[in-house]
């Protein structure tokens, strides 16, 4: 019948660049870097297609050298200074939805210190990474996101024990956060970061640029 919704919430994006974009296979369909560009582009907002661009790759496990070859040779027809800006985020080491709105909604409206993102680190013999380090700041704290996910594995769980074992041993500082509390409380998130990294020596250089922090503090003292 015409006119009846076959997939429910499925939206169909056309392209009139298909042949130029499409990739071999049985079923016509583009390739995953220009889709994950074309996704962005058609986003209403300058921040959603941020957003966008950050989730697809780190979802969809696109490479960044495909997104870069897709952009210099099939330039976005907007938002090209935003998702310049969201390959940079991701070449610094953001892998995941939760590690985006830690630097975006914490790190960068706080004026925090960038951290060295996917940190390597050897427990029990093996390589390990910590999503965030702020040992180039002179503070060897850590600052891990996990996924609740993640912990339903009794292996990543194991593996996360060790890992805060071995911190504790060599006198690392760590602070661990999840989706809720990134999401829905970063200034309180990015208040006890810099509270251990004060501690540890780290001296901000001006104020706290976040309005809503101003705002916390203007009600808390009302």
């Amino acid at each position: 019948m015409i006119g009846t919704v076959l997939h429910p919430g499925v939206v169909v994006h056309r392209s009139r660049a298909h042949r130029h974009i499409g990739v071999d296979a049985k079923m016509p369909r583009t390739g995953k870097a220009d889709t994950a560009l074309d996704l962005a582009v058609a986003e209403p907002t300058p921040r959603e297609a941020y957003v966008s661009l950050i989730t697809t790759v780190t979802n969809g496990r696109i490479r960044l050298t495909d997104i870069r070859r897709r952009m210099e040779e099939r330039a976005p027809r907007r938002y090209r200074k935003v998702l310049d800006s969201a390959v940079k985020l991701l070449a610094d080491g953001v892998q995941s939805s939760l590690e985006y709105h830690y630097a975006v909604d914490v790190e960068q409206p706080h004026g925090l210190p960038t951290a060295r993102r996917q940190s390597p680190v050897r427990v029990d013999g093996r390589t390990l990474f910590e999503d965030c380090d702020y040992s180039e700041v002179g503070v060897p704290l850590i600052v891990r996101l996990d996924g609740r996910w993640a912990h339903s594995m009794a292996e990543v769980a194991f593996r996360d024990r060790r890992r805060d074992n071995a911190a504790e041993l060599a006198g690392r500082p760590r602070l661990v956060y999840g989706f809720d509390e990134v999401m829905k409380t970063p200034c309180q998130v990015a208040h006890e970061v810099e509270t251990v990294l004060r501690r540890g020596g780290w001296e901000r250089t001006g104020e706290n640029p976040c309005g809503a922090c101003e705002w916390l503090r203007s009600a808390e003292t009302a």
